[in-house]
């Protein structure tokens, strides 16, 4: 077998495709492979000359500085993202994994280009938000519409209710009349029927069952476990006071999903994510509660948009500003009511109560 000690792992750094290099906890550069000098186009020279920090995006800078004070408490980070920006002023996405060698006051960090995906990503919110726009406003249409249109039928009937038809020999106009009358009752009871449709459709649409909190969460857990254990979250769980309610299978698992995916996206930098979910009957009122230690909300600046369409409350490179979105409309589609209470660096806690 060919002994191993001896071998360069020169070439490896330097034909490698990814971004690859080694940072002091002095926040400078030490080495940086050629893909990582083509990428943002500044020399060796320029590079190792100004901090790092000064290559970052204005926006990304305070956040990936707590990250780092991190790394120089040995602590290694997995999956973070962050924008640069190239010698020619363009904004480039980058993925990180960075680990800390304490000993040696340097951090060994590779990182890929996202900056494609980034776009794409971006792209699909935009047709998302346009595609809701445009569903929101055909359904308006057609609600107006078939509202506004029961008016002059229901004038249409009160004439017939009007008419005297003892006044009427004519057997032909008599039944002439009748149909009419008959089909003007008939286009009422239809836009009736049609908005009491369309005001619940959403949820007519919908599979209920008596959905199980534990087996809910647990499906969720198992489909991110390894994001759950590489942000090293914390669960307290406790659902004794009631185990579940009547729901749809799927909109529970995406609640779940998407408040467990933003806790990790907005802990804090320096604290493990803690999720605590309970739930209760309260006033005779089905509820769950979940809470969380992360960033938490500025409540007078953002209380009023946080269940907004692409709303987003950090600069975080990952954020997309649809999950508590979809969070709001799985709840309220089916009668159910959502709050929330939170301050900054303090946590969030949402409470969902259930129809």
């Amino acid at each position: 077998m060919q002994n191993t000690k001896n071998l360069s792992l020169e070439p490896f750094f330097n034909l490698s495709m990814d971004l690859l290099c080694i940072a002091g906890f002095d926040g400078y550069f030490k080495k940086v492979n050629p893909a990582l000098i083509q990428l943002l186009g500044y020399s060796e020279e320029e590079l190792f000359s100004r901090k790092i920090r000064e290559f970052i995006y204005e926006e990304d800078r305070d956040l990936t500085a707590r990250y780092r004070d991190n790394l120089k408490n040995n602590v290694p980070l997995v999956n973070y993202e962050n924008r640069y920006v190239t010698k020619s002023g363009d904004i480039i996405w980058l993925h990180w994994t960075s680990i800390p060698l304490e000993d040696e006051n340097l951090v060994y960090a590779i990182a890929k280009n996202i900056t494609h995906k980034k776009s794409l990503e971006k792209e699909r919110i935009e047709h998302l938000i346009s595609l809701v726009d445009k569903n929101q406003e055909l359904k308006q249409l057609n609600y107006t519409t078939s509202h506004d249109l029961r008016s002059p039928v229901n004038n249409l009937l009160s004439i017939f209710g009007f008419l005297d038809v003892d006044k009427i020999e004519d057997p032909e106009i008599l039944e002439t009349l009748d149909y009419m009358r008959r089909a003007t009752e008939g286009l009422n009871k239809s836009l009736n029927k049609y908005v009491d449709l369309l005001s619940k459709k959403d949820a007519s649409e919908l599979e209920l069952e008596e959905v199980d909190f534990t087996r809910a969460l647990q499906h969720v857990k198992l489909s991110i476990s390894s994001l759950l254990n590489n942000a090293n979250v914390t669960f307290n769980v406790d659902f004794s006071g009631l185990s579940g309610v009547q729901h749809n299978v799927n909109y529970m698992e995406s609640i779940f999903l998407n408040l467990l995916t933003n806790s990790i996206k907005y802990a804090r930098p320096d604290v493990p994510p803690v999720i605590s979910i309970t739930s209760r009957i309260s006033e005779g009122s089905k509820q769950l509660v979940y809470t969380d230690n992360g960033l938490g909300f500025d409540m007078e600046k953002f209380g009023d948009k946080i269940f907004g369409l692409n709303q987003k409350f950090h600069h975080n490179g990952d954020s997309k500003g649809v999950g508590l979105y979809l969070v709001y409309n799985h709840i309220n589609s089916l009668g159910g009511t959502i709050a929330v209470e939170s301050e900054v660096n303090n946590g969030v806690t949402f409470t969902i109560t259930f129809k």
